[in-house]
């Protein structure tokens, strides 16, 4: 990422670069080129976001905008792009036009666009990831459950979508199954959804970490060889199995990992809807365009909803990125897995 500080192991002279080649990693070359040798080194450590965002987002609102490359000139010239209204971009900074007062957003694409053209920000889905090995935990998977103080018993009070519940049991009454998530409080299984332990597939090596995606519970759990770390709803291809929008079934390796990715559907001419998002944070990629990422366009974690990858909120989904293989070194925007770091298993079933 341009600003980064890399950590230098070393340099030398070979082909390809007018200058000199600085190692900046166990398989890593950059040109000189492309970067300075600082004189002043600065240690930096990685943190978590507060939000899982990287950057601040906001949808184009009902007219659409336009995008400028300078911001003095801005509305005033020819524009270099065009949004459509629904269009999700993501900004680095915001100031005012010299001059003005009217305020525009710098993208992540480098273009000026007015924010009056804008709704947003956008406002970050909460975590719901929970600790596997230390509790049985379902999430609502409905609009709102009900509480009853026993099951099939006296409303007590509702409870929404998402709401994150340690079961202390599991009763079945008749045909129905229920979960006592306090004294005296019972909500009905059918309501939510929880994790569902598997095993690790062949491909694993004793111990090593794994990703397990239950497309029948909408559910991700993270392992480390048998040992179920944590979990978090999640939103899988709405589409028919086989079919272009559904998850791809099966067990595959990371490919490559990237902190943000644009996403968008505008080349497929037959799609019954268009959408353009910049951005998208968090993406871990395992089939082909299928990956695992950040969503903040929605908040249906739970329930069947993207166009085939697997959808987490973004601050769950930094959490799984900084966790899986291979890992991003400080300063980087993307990496691919190697001989020495394999991508993470995804195993989806």
């Amino acid at each position: 990422m341009r600003g980064a500080r890399l950590p230098l192991f070393g340099a030398r002279v070979g082909p390809g670069c007018r200058g000199r080649w600085f190692s900046v990693g166990p398989v890593a070359w950059i040109c000189e080129e492309g970067a300075v040798e600082s004189e002043a080194p600065k240690a930096t450590t990685r943190s978590f976001t507060p939000s899982g965002f990287p950057h601040d987002y906001f949808f184009v609102g009902k007219d659409g905008s336009l995008g400028y490359r300078v911001l003095e000139t801005a509305e005033e010239g020819v524009p270099e792009a065009q949004f459509l209204p629904g269009f999700g971009v993501a900004l680095t900074r915001t100031t005012p036009k010299p001059g003005a007062a009217d305020p525009f957003g710098l993208t992540t694409h480098g273009l000026w666009i007015p924010m009056r053209d804008l709704v947003g920000p956008v406002k970050p889905p909460e975590p719901l990831a929970a600790e596997s090995a230390t509790a049985d935990v379902a999430w609502v998977n409905v609009e709102q459950t009900t509480v009853h103080a026993a099951p099939r018993g006296r409303r007590l009070r509702t409870l929404p979508t998402l709401s994150k519940l340690t079961v202390l049991e599991r009763r079945g009454e008749g045909r129905e199954a229920w979960l006592r998530i306090a004294d005296a409080e019972w909500v009905r299984a059918r309501d939510t959804t929880s994790p569902r332990p598997a095993t690790p597939p062949a491909e694993a090596l004793p111990f090593e970490r794994w990703i397990d995606v239950d497309v029948e519970r909408q559910v991700l759990t993270a392992y480390a060889g048998e040992r179920a770390l944590y979990s978090m709803p999640v939103s899988t291809g709405r589409g028919k199995e086989g079919t272009e929008l559904a998850t791809p079934r099966g067990v595959h390796r990371l490919w490559i990992k990237l902190r943000t990715s644009d996403m968008d559907n505008l080349e497929n001419l037959e799609a019954q809807e268009s959408y353009a998002i910049q951005a998208v944070p968090w993406v871990m990629y395992f089939d082909r365009g299928y990956g695992l990422h950040g969503a903040f366009w929605h908040r249906a974690f739970g329930r069947v909803q993207s166009h085939g990858c697997v959808n987490l909120t973004p601050a769950d989904a930094e959490r799984l990125f900084e966790w899986a293989s291979p890992r991003l070194p400080d300063g980087w925007s993307a990496v691919l897995p190697t001989d020495y770091e394999r991508g993470t298993l995804v195993s989806v079933r």
